[in-house]
């Protein structure tokens, strides 16, 4: 898709060095991205918001800004209200060695920023369960949520929250996370299931995770508090999942019918 005339003007007039055809870039379900020289102009979308993800370019230019001096973002170059450019980053986007992406995954959630204000999400079992009673109810169903035990809540920490491997470019000092439009302070456990959903799997890399490739994500992620809560919270993280793919594939996102019965049978349940 060709970006509107008038992103062309604004974006050019805050970076006047850019010279090239814009190209639009693969990958993204949410927006629109384009590539001119080393340079991508993202343009938001924000009907395209969800309740799992948020679409808010206020919130990455400031994880940028933040974490892109640490190596886990790309450079901030310039933003306006709806459209935001970075440093493009050579590399392909995450496909194998999962160890890689767990260690990334256990960097930043060790990071302490009070300075970064971003949104709050779920933090234990019982957020879990109302946020996803919510998204039930939205789609008019009533069905029994699985029963998960309670955990003590973890401490806040800082989520990238949409790890899916299209977000994960292998730079060549090593991964860095792109597309941080939905980051928040919540349960670490949401960007671990985010990258060990197979219906992301199957959306960004064309399969799901083996049980050979989960194994050794879980065993490169050392927080063992963090993996005891994702292990009690898995049904109803898979649940969220099932619900956010169904409402994709409700507004005409095909890709997503077949990630949401992708997610049932690892899940072991239907809608």
């Amino acid at each position: 898709m060709l970006p509107l005339p008038d992103l062309v003007r604004v974006v050019h007039r805050a970076l006047p060095q850019l010279r090239g055809r814009w190209e639009p870039l693969q990958g993204g379900t949410t927006n629109l991205v384009w590539r001119c020289d080393d340079v991508v102009i993202k343009s938001y979308r924000p009907a395209r918001a969800t309740p799992l993800f948020p679409n808010d370019p206020q919130q990455e230019a400031a994880a940028l800004a933040a974490l892109a001096p640490q190596g886990f973002a790309p450079q901030l170059l310039a933003k306006g209200g709806l459209w935001l450019a970075y440093a493009f980053l050579p590399g392909p986007c995450w496909s194998d060695g999962p160890e890689q992406v767990a260690q990334l995954l256990c960097r930043l959630h060790q990071i302490e920023n009070p300075a970064l204000s971003l949104r709050r999400v779920a933090m234990g079992a019982k957020d879990l369960i109302a946020e996803t009673s919510e998204m039930m109810a939205a789609q008019g169903l009533s069905v029994p949520l699985p029963a998960i035990p309670d955990h003590p809540p973890p401490r806040a920490c800082l989520l990238h929250g949409d790890p899916v491997p299209g977000n994960i470019v292998m730079a060549l000092g090593g991964p860095v996370l792109i597309d941080w439009q939905c980051p928040a302070w919540g349960d670490p456990v949401l960007d671990l299931a985010l990258f060990l959903s197979p219906a992301m799997q199957q959306i960004y890399r064309g399969r799901p995770l083996s049980k050979a490739e989960e194994a050794a994500f879980l065993a490169a992620y050392p927080d063992a508090a963090t993996k005891a809560r994702l292990a009690a919270f898995r049904p109803v993280l898979h649940l969220r999942m099932l619900l956010h793919c169904r409402a994709r594939a409700a507004r005409g996102d095909h890709a997503f019918e077949q990630a949401a019965a992708v997610e049932a049978a690892a899940a072991g349940f239907a809608l």
